[in-house]
């Protein structure tokens, strides 16, 4: 096996059943057409049929991967993901996130961890480079993550670092998240597949290094990358976070309000941070590895006690006025409570604003839970982090309630592959109605950035072309090759040549001498192999489309926004033949399936 800069070229299999571990080797070629990350916890998945498991399944397998960019001096590079198939979707999932977990795990010796099994009783998983051990973790089972994680530091020291879910992964919550040092693995459930596994935390420590092809070049590199992150293009995130863009979207009509009935909340001048800058104390902090700082942390006092939280404009959208909620208190404890009990906030909101709605409906007999009321949304965050009453059926997400419910309230939920959506009105964004519709892992705005192309002047946001599928599938192949590498997406607007700085990037590591086509062709095979797994999970065509109300009306405060179904069926089509699938969205040679 020829040797790979950047890497280790190995990774660790884990079965907490029996409490062994396996190395297995990473070859050169299985590296170069993965890279890392979400490509080389793909590439795992498919390696180790984890199609065929249920995703809490004691057989199924979660993968943490690092990628050849993590223990640089790169910007922003000290990120990780977390792949398995998804409890709330069936189908692909990958988390990423920043922290030093990143770090310490790449340190122990590997690329990758892959866990499987499930403990006998709650645990903590410790790896040391190649030795692992499990420890009781009974003291910490129910402990919020933060509060777990800061007891593990005192029990194991600073040199570890730790992976932690929160009670709601404990209770099996369909959209429960893994934290790390105030950060989140977030989306589609990695939390709830942990807990499957009893792991309530994963600690990691280890010293080897993995050698970089050229160093002098790398740090020259990293000063520059580092300079430009300072600039114009990361401004809006340095001075208020992505909650900026509450009010541009509240204007253009596209902020999903009252579970996206309508695309502008009549109070979210209330929500802005230019409103909580004013109102409360605020702090900025950076991930572990980060020039930007973006993270903006504002005082939260609860119960006359200080407290602090972070915001992100997801939060504020999903628990503000997706559920049609302005108090600035409320909506900031409600975010606060989803880090508590470790939940993603878009599905915990977009499924909360689902029930509201089925209540007004009469779909739904919680008369209780109704738009607007903040006490309302508090109390069904706790009861679906605490299992009780009404949340075990929240805690499915709103796919599955919708499917309990019948009555055609499918139409309305709020969701794609059973994915809620984030804070985009598709109708009036249609460049990512389509990105939603075909996203492998379901609607999500990390995975396609086709968003960028409905704010440019190539297009009209509002009355999408055939065309708009490249510039789709172009967004998608810069977010598999940053996803991979990893890099924050932050930091792609400071790129004037974004594959071939890539290139340069990952050569000044491993010497490989790929080219930006090259880069190029491997973002698309990543992508070839997610919707490879997820035909063998049992896709369907059928999958790639939007809820009907999306597609049957417009929104009631801009009538020109509006999508049909013939125009969403014809972008697919011209998506799927940009892939170079079949236009049912099957790769070469299959019409159902390999």
């Amino acid at each position: 096996m020829s040797t790979a800069n950047g890497y280790h070229q190995q990774y660790l299999e884990v079965n907490v059943s029996t409490g062994t571990a396996t190395q297995h080797e990473l070859d050169t070629a299985v590296l170069q057409q993965s890279i890392g990350g979400s490509g080389l916890g793909t590439h795992l998945l498919l390696e180790h049929e984890s199609w065929k498991h249920d995703p809490l399944a004691s057989e199924a397998s979660i993968v943490f991967a690092f990628s050849p960019l993590v223990g640089s001096p790169l910007t922003t590079s000290a990120k990780f993901a977390v792949v398995s198939r998804s409890p709330l979707t069936g189908r692909i999932n990958d988390s990423l996130a920043s922290s030093t977990f990143a770090i310490a795990g790449k340190r122990t010796g590997n690329d990758a961890l892959l866990i499987k099994g499930r403990a006998v009783s709650p645990s903590i998983l410790v790896i040391e480079e190649n030795h692992i051990s499990l420890k009781p973790a009974d003291h910490l089972w129910g402990l919020p993550a933060e509060d777990a994680e800061l007891q593990l530091r005192e029990e194991f020291g600073n040199n570890f670092s730790f992976a932690v879910i929160g009670p709601a992964g404990e209770e099996l919550v369909r959209y429960a998240t893994i934290s790390h040092s105030g950060r989140h693995a977030g989306r589609g459930g990695s939390g709830a597949v942990l807990g499957s596994k009893n792991i309530k935390a994963i600690a990691v420590r280890g010293n080897k290094r993995a050698a970089w092809h050229d160093t002098a070049g790398l740090i020259e590199q990293a000063r520059d990358l580092s300079q430009r992150s300072f600039g114009p293009a990361t401004e809006k995130y340095r001075e208020l976070g992505t909650a900026a863009n509450v009010l541009v979207f509240n204007r253009l009509n596209c902020l999903p309000t009252r579970n996206f009935q309508k695309g502008s909340f009549e109070k979210a001048e209330e929500l802005s941070p230019e409103a909580m800058n004013i109102a409360r104390e605020k702090i900025r902090e950076s991930c572990a590895a980060c020039t930007i700082g973006c993270t903006h942390v504002y005082s939260i006092p609860v119960d006359g006690r200080p407290s602090r939280t972070r915001i992100e404009y997801e939060n504020l959208f999903a628990l503000g006025p997706l559920c049609e909620v302005s108090d600035q208190q409320t909506v900031l404890q409600a975010s606060q409570l989803c880090d508590h009990y470790g939940l993603d906030t878009i599905s915990t909101g977009g499924t909360i604003a689902f029930a509201m709605e089925c209540v007004e409906r009469g779909f739904l007999n919680e008369s209780w839970l109704t738009f607007g009321s903040g006490d309302a949304l508090l109390q069904a965050i706790h009861m679906i982090g605490r299992g009780e009453g009404i949340g075990v059926r929240l805690a499915l997400g709103s796919r599955a309630l919708a499917l309990e419910l019948g009555k055609n309230t499918i139409a309305f939920a709020p969701q794609v592959k059973g994915l809620e959506l984030p804070g985009y009105e598709p109708r009036a964004l249609q460049t990512m109605a389509l990105g939603f519709a075909v996203g492998t892992r379901g609607a999500d705005h990390n995975r396609s950035g086709a968003y960028e192309v409905d704010f440019s002047e190539e297009v009209d946001r509002r009355n999408a072309k055939v065309h708009q599928a490249r510039l789709a599938v172009e967004t998608e192949d810069k977010a598999a090759m940053m996803d991979s590498l990893i890099l924050c997406k932050f930091l792609r607007g400071v790129f004037d040549d974004y594959f071939s700085e890539c290139a340069t990037m990952l050569n000044l590591i491993t010497g490989w001498g790929l080219k930006a086509n090259d880069l190029i062709a491997i973002a698309k095979a990543i992508i070839d192999a997610k919707k490879r797994f997820n035909i063998l999970c049992g896709w369907s065509p059928e999958e790639d489309t939007l809820p009907e109300r999306m597609l049957t009306s417009a929104l009631e405060d801009d009538r020109d926004a509006k999508l049909n179904r013939e125009t969403l069926e014809t972008l697919v089509k011209a998506y799927n033949l940009e892939r170079g699938w079949n236009e049912a969205g099957f790769l070469p040679g299959t019409s159902a399936g390999p």
